[in-house]
């Protein structure tokens, strides 16, 4: 049977027609016009995703890099692999770039010289993200008894992928490139179960332990040396509206987390509340006020301190 007699079997001519009159509906009612026709004009998420394994590779050649690398051959490598990488974001920066310039939110009139300069800007900053990487690399391997070598956390734990996202990420973020740095930390959410948007400002030797289920908000500040495990969130506790009922963008609503702390397993934080340092969180405790430094609090001493304030 032809495929022409197969392709019958769809209606494939009336649903292509419908998919087209959403499309236009959704466009009309929302004042977007296509602005396509002459190809993409956002970043391409497979784009990224290749980009990002490039620069792992990059920054840990001889561990994320390929398996027939040899040290003799290491800085060939990491060259070759950088300008291609580093070339790919260029083009998806200027995409990005572009589709904010017709949306009014960037001037246009230097789309390409703001990309290039971004990049570079970018590149640059590759040797420090290294090395503040390697704060991360050991915390995890002092954090967890279970590690063998630095060589198993970076190949195997999730945490250590979803950080090296972050960072990447996150100087994507600042330069102004929120989309291709969102892109970035949804891939690693995608891969990790570890949710961190760009924004989060991390210190260094930053640890999450296993890490499935992790929440971190855009506007959280972790401190150096934090230890955080499974089911953590550190989210907003209510969102301010406008005039119009609208949630407002950007402000400070995440949790700030000092130095040396450590929050347990399903730990929920919330609001712009401080966690002082040296604190320790138990697990599952629900918290929505600051605590000084040094505090130790759990579920069983949080209900004794709400039953003494009753009486």
């Amino acid at each position: 049977m032809s495929d022409n007699a197969q392709s019958g079997y769809w209606q494939l001519q009336s649903i292509v027609g419908q998919l087209r009159s959403a499309r236009d509906e959704w466009r009309t009612r929302n004042g977007r016009s296509s602005g396509e026709q002459g190809g993409r004009e956002l970043p391409s998420r497979e784009a990224v995703r290749q980009i990002l394994e490039q620069l792992c590779g990059a920054l840990f050649p001889m561990r994320l890099g390929p398996v027939d690398l040899r040290e003799e051959s290491e800085d060939f490598y990491v060259g070759h692999t950088l300008d291609a990488a580093l070339t790919s974001l260029l083009a998806q920066a200027r995409l990005e770039l572009r589709y904010a310039a017709r949306h009014g939110q960037v001037d246009d009139a230097n789309v390409d010289a703001t990309a290039l300069r971004l990049i570079q800007e970018f590149a640059a900053a590759l040797p420090a993200m290294r090395v503040l990487l390697d704060t991360d690399v050991l915390a995890a391997f002092h954090g967890d008894p279970a590690a063998r070598s630095v060589d198993e956390v970076l190949l195997c734990y999730p945490g250590v992928l979803a950080i090296i996202h972050h960072r990447l990420a996150h100087h994507l973020y600042r330069a102004g490139l929120p989309l291709l740095a969102r892109i970035s930390s949804e891939l690693a959410h995608s891969a990790t179960g570890i949710d961190i948007h760009p924004g989060a400002q991390i210190g260094p030797s930053f640890f999450i332990d296993h890490g499935t289920g992790v929440v971190i908000g855009e506007t959280a500040i972790i401190g150096e040396r934090v230890r955080i495990y499974q089911a953590v969130t550190l989210g907003a506790k209510r969102f301010p509206e406008d005039e119009c009922g609208k949630l407002q963008k950007g402000h400070p609503r995440h949790p700030i987390v000092e130095d040396d702390v450590v929050i347990y397993a399903g730990a929920t934080i919330l609001g712009r509340i401080t966690i002082g340092k040296g604190s320790t969180i138990g697990g599952n405790v629900w918290l929505t006020r600051s605590v000084p430094e040094g505090s130790n609090l759990t579920q069983a001493n949080l209900l004794q301190h709400a039953d003494g304030a009753q009486k």
